[in-house]
């Protein structure tokens, strides 16, 4: 422990003497910012379709569809574990041993869209598993079920018919729920029938990495729609899935460069992914000189604009030498761009003051340097 005069003469000869503290910057931007939390909202979802094993679900749900249910999804829990543990004796001594692993169902939530892909991703799973979709009912259409016509109706399945003591059913129809032939009825599989999902991606993105979680084989345990309220006015509609999986592969990566992503499955799709920048505001509109919208970014607009070329790249041009010459009439540009000077060096300093002075060993000089802190990655 330093002594009362230790104290008193660093009070007079250190060097950052009054400072204030940077623990979250210490501990935060460290190593990449590798102890930051993750944001709850950066998240992607993928869904895959045993489509190696079943090539009727291609044509059935529609690769487009399917690449749409990553945007859809509302929320998504990720996987959860319960160990069964069991407290043994040792000669008196407790001993705590495992027995097996569990995993435990996750939710997932979906906006209803006025598309129905996420109704029909529940459609098509309903059909393929269970026979009680595919029944005619007063429409020839198989599907009548749920997504048929309702027009031009025909006489189907009599569902109302009170048929408990006929000899025979009405149209032979016979098969009802669950379905454990092949995909293609009437043939037998020795090894059943082939999962409709061959796994569920679930990524976490931050600061351009992404950490990965497959739920694989999952199945749907449970699927609910949502309730209709005259009462919830910005309400808007979900549907809801529990999902049960057999078991869980970890990964992690980086976000890759290409559109669509090559390494999260089905993100930044250029069909729902804007990729052309967009500034705030017209270059040369802005009275400043670095600032952006000011003179330096209409000036190097004006010289892209003169590179690309064509008659559009000389309407653009000259659009920006206009505004800037409408902004800056009548201005000293001299002076805005001393006083635009001093204040983003004056900016600059006090940004980097926190954990970041450091003293100059030599103490003839007495003058102090600032080493500017990195700035922050914007997380994707």
């Amino acid at each position: 422990m330093p002594t009362f005069g230790q104290e008193f003469y660093k009070g007079f000869t250190a060097a950052d003497s009054m400072r204030d503290y940077t623990h979250a910057s210490k501990t935060f931007t460290t190593n990449a910012y590798e102890l930051k939390p993750r944001f709850k909202f950066l998240f992607h979802v993928s869904f895959t379709l045993n489509t190696a094993e079943i090539p009727a679900l291609s044509q059935l749900a529609g690769v487009n569809q399917i690449t749409s249910l990553s945007y859809l999804v509302k929320t998504v829990d990720l996987p959860k574990y319960t160990i069964a543990a069991e407290t043994l004796n040792q000669y008196n001594r407790k001993r705590v041993i495992q027995t097996k692993i569990d995993y435990d169902p996750v939710t997932v939530t979906f906006h209803d869209d006025g598309g129905d892909n996420s109704r029909n991703l529940w459609y098509n799973y309903y059909s393929y598993y269970y026979k009680d979709p595919s029944q005619n009912y007063l429409a020839p259409n198989s599907q009548n079920g749920s997504l048929g016509a309702s027009a031009n109706l025909q006489k189907g399945f009599g569902y109302n018919s009170r048929d408990i003591y006929n000899d025979t059913r009405v149209g032979d129809v016979n098969d009802w729920g669950y379905v454990g032939e092949s995909y293609n009825d009437g043939t037998s599989s020795a090894s059943g029938k082939p999962p409709f999902f061959k796994d569920i991606r679930i990524y976490g993105m931050d600061q351009h990495k992404t950490a990965e979680y497959v739920l694989i084989n999952p199945i749907i345990s449970n699927f609910s729609h949502d309730q209709y309220n005259y009462s919830e006015g910005a309400g808007t509609m979900q549907n809801s899935m529990t999902i049960a999986y057999e078991t869980v592969k970890y990964y992690s990566g980086a976000v890759g460069n290409q559109r669509p992503d090559t390494n999260v499955q089905g993100f930044a799709d250029p069909a729902h992914y804007d990729q052309t920048l967009s500034p705030i505001s017209r270059a040369g509109s802005r009275s400043t000189v670095f600032g952006q919208g000011g003179l330096l970014d209409a000036g190097g607009g004006i010289l892209e604009d003169l590179e690309s070329g064509g008659v559009l790249g000389l309407i653009g041009a000259a659009q920006k030498a206009g505004t800037a010459y409408n902004t800056f009439k009548g201005k000293n540009i001299a002076s805005l761009a001393v006083s635009e000077g001093k204040a983003l060096g004056t900016n600059a300093i006090r940004g980097s003051i926190p954990g970041a002075i450091r003293s100059v060993q030599g103490r003839s000089t007495g003058m102090f340097f600032p080493t500017p802190q990195s700035p922050p990655t914007n997380p994707r």
